[in-house]
Order: C-alpha cells, then structure tokens, then sequence
C-alpha cells in the first residue's frame, strides 16, 4: 500500500511539472499556400531578449520564390525581395509582435510555403531551460538539506 501512495504523490507532481516545462521552449513547423497577387501575413508573439529562428522554403510549378519581409516589433521593416529558401536567426529586443510578410508577385501560379521557426525564451541572460533546471536542483539539495536536518539523530 505503502508503494502505492508513493506513486501517486510522484503522479501527481510529474504531470503539472510537464505541462509547465513543455511551455518553455517553442517551435512551430506550418505550411500555407499564397495565392498569385496575394499577402499572407504571419503574426509571432515575442518577449524582450527573446532568440528567434525562422527558416522556410518555398514550392511552386514556375519559379520556387517569393517575397519576404520582416517587420519586428519597434516597427523597423526588413525587407528580404525576392527569396525561396531563407534562414536567420537574432535577438528580439523588444516586446510585441512579429509580422512575417510573404507577397507572391508572381501572377502565373499559387507558392506553398513551409515556415519553420523556434523561438528561445531566455531569463537572467540564459535559456529559460536552464534556470529552471537550475532552480529546480536548488530546491532539491534544500529539501534534502531540510530532511538532513530534521532527521532523528543516533545517540
């Protein structure tokens, strides 16, 4: 019996502490299609001192590219013209969101694009994963510490 309820509690604090550690790192993998003449434009949400990796190709019958620009949260534009396959990474440093701007110029045919981006959360100068981890061995070593402590003494 003894097992048992030993086994819930570690239930119990297994599956709270997963759920609060898949949130910490994201990265997302979508595919969309821009019809001829149009914009599609996609949103992220980024905090300050945020690492960002965005990276995407582009498929389509006639020429494999599109128009590409990047408007970052203070509002600067960076525009990238005519690309198929893009890869950058950098600092966000500023809170806010990040419009990713595909134009296909192209009149002739639809571009499917595959955009793949990851996005780093980092606290205290390292990554989010990190202290935590860190946070979570502090709080380790000071329960045992405590347990240590507390314990019945041989006399």
């Amino acid at each position: 019996m003894r097992l048992n309820r030993r086994a819930h509690t570690c239930f119990l604090i297994l599956i709270p502490t997963m759920f609060l550690l898949a949130e910490i790192a994201f990265a997302t993998v979508t595919n969309f299609t821009v019809q001829n003449g149009k914009e599609v434009t996609y949103p992220i949400r980024l905090a300050n001192d945020d690492r960002v990796l965005v990276q995407f190709s582009v498929i389509g019958q006639n020429k494999n590219s599109i128009h590409f620009s990047i408007v970052f949260p203070n509002g600067t534009v960076t525009d990238y013209g005519e690309t198929g396959d893009f890869h950058s990474s950098f600092i966000c440093t500023f809170e806010g969101q990040l419009l990713l701007n595909f134009t296909n110029q192209d009149l002739g045919d639809s571009k499917l694009v595959t955009l793949d981006y990851e996005i780093d959360h980092y606290m205290f100068g390292m990554p989010q994963m990190l202290f935590m981890t860190m946070l979570i061995a502090v709080i380790c070593v000071g329960g045992v510490a405590v347990f240590v402590m507390l314990s019945r003494k041989p006399y």
